[in-house]
Formats: structure tokens, sequence, C-alpha cells
């Protein structure tokens, strides 16, 4: 059974996240584990942290165990607790949509935890919202799906709440053997929403002309002689540049080649 990891902070974007990862579940009948991460210890460390600045009534060693003691069961329960109440509307939304949900809750610093979820289970992908509840107006992308993506050995899926998704899935080529295993994991996701595939191929004409400038100039004679210069210069810009266009048209042709065949 294929299992898709979503994480889970009741924000628009994780909710968001929670639908695309439901339909994309049905389509494939893969079932949806939803991951919340809370940090009690980091909260019981902080308050630690502050004892010293408490107001002096509560900073004998009797009053500050008791005090340790209460925010401890708070912090530990309530955290939990709220883990817990994200999981209820995220497992009706995917049985709205006919997919098996299990909620899973990770006591920890939370990328971390969502890395360790992932590696540590049969994960085919982790979906995540762009941003989460620590959202700011000039936030592009938030900071535990920043990390999630830098480590993650896993495929991962970011996803922004958008109106409609009518649009084609675009894919980027550049002939790496990854490349086209992105292409066909996107042919996979644009067949389960039922949208088209788009694949393009960028490169720049001029990067070599505007290369070999730069480094002329720094380029000694008795350097020149060795690289031989002037050569790889005639030889880049009669050949190389203008066969360029033609190299990646053909990593297209296999791209749509690969398509068909899917």
């Amino acid at each position: 059974m294929k299992k898709i990891l979503i994480s889970l902070d009741n924000s628009e974007h994780s909710l968001f996240s929670l639908r695309l990862a439901s339909k994309l579940a049905k389509s494939i009948k893969a079932t949806v584990v939803g991951c919340h991460v809370y940090a009690a210890r980091l909260h019981n460390d902080r308050f630690k942290e502050m004892e010293a600045t408490l107001p002096q009534r509560y900073r004998n060693e009797e009053e500050l165990s008791r005090q340790r003691e209460i925010h401890s069961t708070l912090i530990t329960k309530g955290l939990k607790l709220i883990s817990d109440s994200y999981m209820e509307p995220a497992a009706k939304l995917c049985a709205s949509f006919d997919v098996e949900f299990t909620p899973v809750s990770r006591e920890g610093k939370n990328y971390i935890e969502i890395l360790k979820e992932a590696a540590e289970n049969d994960y085919f992908l982790t979906v995540l919202g762009a941003l989460g509840i620590g959202k700011v107006p000039s936030s592009t992308l938030g900071s535990v799906t920043e990390r999630v993506l830098r480590r993650s050995k896993r495929d991962v899926l970011v996803a922004r709440p958008i109106e409609d998704l009518s649009g084609p899935v675009l894919v980027a080529i550049d002939g790496s053997d990854l490349s086209f295993g992105a292409l066909k994991e996107a042919l996979r996701m644009a067949k389960a929403l039922q949208r088209d595939v788009e694949a393009v191929a960028v490169f720049d004409p001029e990067y070599h002309y505007v290369a070999f400038k730069n480094i002329e100039g720094v380029l000694s004679e008795e350097a020149g002689k060795v690289f031989k210069f002037k050569e790889q210069e005639a030889l880049h810009s009669e050949i190389i540049d203008k066969n360029l266009g033609s190299l990646y048209e053909d990593h297209l042709v296999t791209a749509k080649e690969l398509a068909k065949e899917e």
C-alpha cells in the first residue's frame, strides 16, 4: 500500500496540502498519514531558562519545583491535545475523498521529526504547505518546509493554495536522468489530477561568448597558449553554441516519447 505523508499545522497552506494529497491518494489508491509535531520539551527548557527572571516570590526552590511540575503537565498534555485536535478535521476531509487516514503525533523539533518520520516509514511522497502558521506578509517559503526540502532523501511536494487547479504540470528538462525521473513523476501526478504536462528546456546561447570574454582578460599569453584559447573560442562559437538548440530540442523529443510510453 502506498503512503503519503502530510505535515499538519491547521494553517491555510496545510489544509490545502491535505486536499491535494487526498486527491492524489484517491487516484493512486494510497493512504494519507497526517503528522503534527509539538515541542513540549523545548517549552519546558525555555521555562527553566526564564526562572531567573521570575518575580522574587516564585524563586524559592519549593515554589519553583511546583511551578515546573504544573507547567510541564499543562504543556505536555496541552500540546498533545492540540496535536490530536488537528487530526479530527484531517480525518474527515480524507473520508470525504474515501481515502484512509492515519494520525501521527511526534514530539521534538518540527523539521527534524518530519524527516525522521519520512525516513523511518515507507512513504513515497511527503507533502508540505509552502508556509505555516508562522508566516508573515513577506514570506515566500516557510523555514520548516525549506529545511525539510534541503535535507529530504525522498520526493517532496510543496503546495500553495490556489483556486484554479486546471493548469498543466510544468517540468524542467536538461537531459539528465533526474530530469527525466522528474518527468515520470509529473506524468503520474498529472494523470491523477487529470492535467496536461508541459516540458521546458532552457539554454543560453550567449553564455560561452560572455565566459570567454571574461577569461580573456585574466589569462596570460602563456596560459592562453596552453589552453589553446583562440581555438577553443572558435570551436565554441562555431559548433557548440550553434548546436545547443538542437541538443535541447532532442531532449524534448525524448520527453515526448517518454510521455507516450506512459
